[in-house]
């Protein structure tokens, strides 16, 4: 909001002087501590992420998304070969450095570089990748790329309302809900209300320092727990300013 108006007394938005958009993403990979993002690929990825996906028993993990369950390595492998293609979505393997294996693959989508708008979706990690300092930080580099090196202005998250645990992530993850889109979209045959997140530029520089503090090593004690919750740290950092 602003006290600007124009020269019909209407309120505007704040001007963006020497806005030109921002690129786009891409395939570049990116590297971390406890992680490696790579593009999506089927000859390196395919096996590996079969392998990993399998320990989910029950399926549950492909409960929130388009696609999967996949019940063979060619199923999944073709899939992977159809999403690695797509320059409007890019997807791209999160490889866990404690196994040197990809366990789970992440994507920006809904990409409008002349408004410098981007979406982080279609995140499925396995379950020996959940809840580990390599899937926060694969979440960190996407943000990393999108501010620091592409100059987005608007980071989204999308998902299911009734997907619980990606509206927990949502939030652990410094993003703010924006509300509730009623009977967006259909998928796997049933209706699906979306909630909306995001995160913006000028909240981008606390929330950096946030994570930088939160993934360094000595935040863990020797038995891999967190000393401080990311949550914590992030509201402290937004209190900070």
């Amino acid at each position: 909001m602003t006290d600007l108006t124009n020269e019909h007394g209407q309120p505007i938005g704040a001007p963006l002087p020497g806005w030109a958009g921002a690129p786009h993403p891409g395939h570049t990979g990116m590297s971390g501590r406890y992680c490696q993002v790579e593009p999506l690929n089927a000859d390196r990825h395919s096996m590996d992420l079969f392998e990993a996906y399998r320990q989910d028993s029950t399926g549950a993990i492909w409960t929130y998304v388009p696609y999967g369950p996949f019940e063979t390595p060619a199923a999944l492998d073709a899939w992977v070969q159809a999403a690695s293609s797509v320059d409007a979505q890019p997807y791209f393997a999160v490889i866990n450095r404690d196994s040197g294996k990809a366990e789970g693959i992440a994507s920006f989508l809904r990409i409008q570089p002349a408004h410098g708008v981007i979406e982080v979706g279609g995140i499925t990690f396995a379950p020996a990748l959940q809840r580990t300092r390599a899937a926060t930080e694969a979440m960190y580099l996407m943000m990393a790329r999108v501010f620091n090196d592409l100059g987005y202005r608007r980071y989204e998250w999308k998902c299911d309302a009734l997907n619980a645990p990606s509206c927990r992530a949502a939030e652990r993850f410094g993003f703010t809900y924006e509300g509730l889109f009623r009977q967006a979209i259909v998928y796997k045959g049933r209706n699906r209300d979306t909630a909306w997140y995001s995160l913006l530029d000028r909240e981008w520089r606390s929330l950096e320092a946030a994570y930088q503090f939160w993934l360094e090593p000595a935040n863990f004690g020797p038995d891999g727990q967190q000393k401080q919750s990311l949550g914590t740290v992030i509201a402290a950092a937004r209190r900070k300013g």
